[in-house]
């Protein structure tokens, strides 16, 4: 079993919401360990509970709105409490995982690290100042989570993703 699993997703022609994929992309550029392994992706499927099953944390990557424009946060989250009340054709992180508990039996300890943007029009791949100089910031939160033991629930409350 692979300690860590990495999903990094957005749309890559919306601005800032390619943040996700951008992110696995550097994160690969830059090097994983051994047992680290990422994927990019448009958006979270129900195929992906598959991947999840086989690791013991799981890190997703993701665009937020609503915030400071370049703010990094990252929160613990948790199954949806019932799958069956999600949509599989895309899901967010928490119904990804209650699918992943549903059908494998077990669900991995799970992250939602978020890079706040504030653009998400038409720009095929290109981010906006400031959330590309946040980037580095994102990266490197991601990279110490790898190599730490978890955040637990002093560092990190556990929710529900809503996004």
């Amino acid at each position: 079993m692979r300690k860590t699993l990495i999903i990094g997703y957005g749309n890559p022609i919306r601005g800032d919401d390619v943040i996700g994929p951008l992110a696995v992309e550097r994160l690969v550029e830059r090097g994983l360990p051994n047992d680290v392994e990422a994927i990019a992706c448009h958006a979270l499927t129900i195929e992906l509970a598959a991947e999840l099953a086989d690791c013991e944390r799981a890190i997703f990557i993701d665009a937020a709105t609503g915030g400071k424009p370049g703010q990094v946060q990252i929160r613990l989250l948790v199954p949806a409490a019932d799958p069956h009340s999600m949509l599989v054709h895309t899901l967010d992180p928490s119904g990804l995982l209650a699918w992943c508990r549903h059908l494998y039996g077990r669900a991995p300890e799970a992250y939602l690290l978020t890079l706040t943007g504030s653009y998400f029009g038409y720009a095929d791949g290109e981010l906006s100042p400031v959330v590309a100089a946040a980037l580095g910031c994102l990266i490197d939160q991601v990279a110490r989570l790898c190599e730490s033991p978890g955040l637990g629930p002093s560092r990190a409350s556990p929710v529900q993703d809503k996004s």
